[in-house]
């Protein structure tokens, strides 16, 4: 009977911080039960993620009846654009840091003036990509392979989106800060409101819908880089008006060298970092498409499979850093460090039920979003060999968001750089190429590597210099 009773309680807390991570929290998380707070940040965060993945779906379905060359303009803006949001989240992995650590010290005052400094690096970041974008539209889209038709039709729409791509640099960069102050349901509600805008003003402005003008493609970057803008506006509202933790005065409007100069330190490998994991993708690429169209489309519907999966995965990580920042603040590297094991353990359960599924049942998943004979027996064995990494991968996302949550950008970008540069590519062409495993040789280099990551992030990680980060 008492064990019934404590099951029913357990299950209650667990729901009742399910409805408080969604309606807000100001929970303190240097105190507590750690599971609490991982539940009550992560959730919000792997949300806001969905939310920043449905601005291209949303306008891929809507392009959609515009032809395959709309599409297919959408698909490159989107790669261009990887770019813009490598350097954004290398930046906003330097102010979550900053920012949580200033938040675990107490001194609010100090976490506001971080923000000012990452949201100034932001604007610039926003202005050099956005006169970039507008003006070599064209060119960036020929240098990406695009057709002289594909140019032509589509040119308005990439000029759009990366002119404009300073609202999503300023969302990613503005949604850090308030990651990293404990309350990423306010990240949550600004891509909720800027993806509802972009769905309704979608179909309006691409078709000339009532009063709007038919933009055709066009339409779609306007509708994006509106619904993005309004969700900066919002962000910044709350940033502003003293109904967040973290509130920004005019006084405290200003530049701050001794602060300004150790957030773009951190930041500048934070971004390197990105490009690593970027580069490798377009090297694995590139050996794939080797075996022939087959291979590449099994595995980019794969690997566009994995993402969505992962992002509760890659939730649950954030809010690892969150932990690691404000507890290293507060003093308490040990809670900082129990909070990384707590949470990868979390992560590793979680991806482990999920590689069961794709390992014992990968084709019926495939299926779901292609049927083609030749493209869903190798699409199912990038699942199934992937799969196979997936519990050492639980533990390296958390690690190296630990490592970026105490400031320690460079370690994880030192182990990129050796295992997916020096390690990945190589054993993935070697595999591929000379021991006749083919496509499958690229895919069991993945596993291998992300678990080489895992594997080398812990042992570092277990040495503890990281706890002795200064920013």
């Amino acid at each position: 009977m008492g064990s019934d009773v404590a099951a029913v309680h357990s299950q209650a807390s667990f729901w009742q911080s399910v409805r408080e991570s969604i309606t807000g929290s100001q929970q303190d998380y240097t105190e507590g039960s750690i599971g609490r707070a991982i539940t009550l940040l992560s959730i919000p965060m792997v949300l806001e993620m969905s939310m920043e993945s449905l601005f291209g779906i949303v306008d891929v379905f809507f392009v959609g009846w515009l032809g395959s060359n709309a599409v297919a303009t959408v698909g490159l803006t989107e790669s261009l654009l990887t770019i813009v949001f490598g350097a954004a989240l290398g930046l906003s992995m330097a102010t979550t840091a900053m920012v949580a650590r200033r938040v675990g010290e107490k001194n609010h005052e100090a976490a506001a003036v971080a923000t000012v400094q990452g949201i100034a690096l932001g604007l610039v970041l926003s202005v050099v990509t956005g006169i970039i974008g507008s003006i070599w539209a064209k060119p960036l889209l020929r240098v990406m392979g695009a057709s002289s038709e594909l140019v032509d039709s589509g040119w308005g729409y990439t000029a759009w989106i990366l002119g404009g791509g300073g609202t999503a640099v300023m969302l990613i960069v503005i949604n850090s800060v308030f990651r990293g102050a404990g309350a990423p349901v306010v990240a949550m509600r600004a891509l909720w409101l800027a993806n509802i805008i972009n769905i309704i003003l979608d179909p309006c402005l691409i078709f000339g819908f009532g009063p709007f003008p038919e933009l055709g493609i066009a339409g779609a970057a306007v509708a994006t880089t509106i619904g993005r803008g309004i969700g900066v506006v919002y962000l910044l509202r709350v940033l502003t008006t003293g109904s967040s933790r973290i509130v920004v005065r005019r006084s405290q409007i200003r530049l701050d060298m001794p602060v300004l100069k150790p957030l773009l330190r951190v930041s500048i490998p934070g971004m390197f970092q990105w490009f690593v994991a970027t580069a490798s993708y377009v090297g694995l690429t590139r050996i794939l498409s080797t075996f022939g169209g087959a291979a590449l489309a099994g595995y980019t519907v794969a690997l566009r499979i994995i993402v969505v999966v992962i992002l509760p995965a890659w939730g649950m990580s954030n809010a690892a850093s969150t932990l690691v920042g404000q507890n290293l603040g507060a003093g308490k590297p040990e809670r900082a460090e129990r909070s990384v094991w707590v949470t990868g353990f979390a992560n590793m359960v979680f991806l482990g039920l999920i590689s069961l599924w794709f390992i014992f049942w990968p084709e019926p998943v495939i299926r779901l979003f292609n049927n083609d004979p030749e493209v869903v027996p190798i699409g199912a064995d990038c699942l199934r060999l992937v799969s196979y990494g997936y519990v050492f991968y639980a533990f390296g996302m958390v690690i190296v968001q630990a490592f970026n949550g105490a400031g320690d950008t460079r370690t994880p970008t030192i182990i990129n750089v050796f295992c997916y540069w020096l390690w990945q590519i190589p054993l993935a062409w070697w595999l591929a190429m000379h021991a006749g495993l083919g496509a499958r040789g690229v895919f069991w280099a993945i596993a291998i590597a992300e678990s080489t990551i895992a594997v080398v992030g812990v042992v570092i990680f277990r040495r503890g210099r990281w706890k002795l980060q200064r920013i």
